[in-house]
């Protein structure tokens, strides 16, 4: 499974439902843009750690990104961007998902709904 960014930020901060999501998971991937992601928001050296604590204890796997999935993410934005205002970001990571075969649970469907090929997995703070 390959998890959004937002359901590794919830499991930061505490949130008991995130971690059972990832606990039960057995396969844990995520996009090199989701690592990217929660280092860019860190605010300190201590955060910092935590986040990098995160991917070492839990196993993530972090996918990288391939010209297809740059190609699929570039026509999810053409597609889809005036219709429902997907960006970069989000596009990369559904398109990781799709070039991979994996579902992507998130909390945020609605930047995801749109894409038909994607096997989307909604997850409720």
């Amino acid at each position: 499974m390959l998890f959004d960014t937002d359901i590794l930020i919830w499991h930061l901060r505490g949130h008991k439902g995130a971690g059972e999501v990832i606990d039960r998971s057995g396969e844990r991937m995520i996009s090199i843009l989701t690592r990217m992601e929660l280092i860019q928001g860190i605010g300190n050296l201590h955060h910092l750690k935590e986040v990098k604590n995160l991917f070492k204890d839990m196993d993530f796997m972090v996918l990288p990104l391939t010209p297809n999935i740059g190609n699929r993410a570039l026509f999810y934005v053409e597609e889809y961007g005036l219709s429902s205002g997907i960006e970069a970001a989000d596009a990369l990571i559904a398109a990781t998902a799709v070039e991979n075969g994996l579902p992507l649970i998130s909390g945020n469907l609605r930047h995801f709904k749109m894409i038909k090929e994607l096997d989307l997995v909604g997850f409720k703070a």
